[in-house]
């Protein structure tokens, strides 16, 4: 069974082909990651800073709420969330 927490759960999982259930991961799948990800694996990127908020935004939607997550992105000086992240991240489902 792969362990299924932590950030690299999910890589080490693809990386070895196999679902957290036990299950291949089918061929086909795998090759249109691979492709996508060496797509962007190429691509230029505009700064640390403008990554780290991004991923801040997208993984903390997950887990903190919205007025929470804006304020602690004001405390750390980056941007307040933007009005099409909080559509995307806490509109209706």
């Amino acid at each position: 069974m792969t362990e299924t927490t932590g950030a690299d759960a999910i890589d080490v999982a693809i990386a070895k082909g196999i679902d957290f259930d036990g299950s291949p991961i089918p061929t086909a799948k795998l090759e249109l990651y691979q492709k996508v990800m060496g797509l962007e694996a190429g691509r230029q990127r505009s700064g640390v800073s403008n990554t780290m908020r991004s991923r801040i935004v997208r993984i903390g939607a997950k887990h903190i709420s919205q007025d929470e997550l804006n304020q602690m992105l004001l405390d750390a000086d980056f941007a307040p969330l933007k009005d099409k992240e909080v559509a995307f991240y806490y509109g209706e489902k």
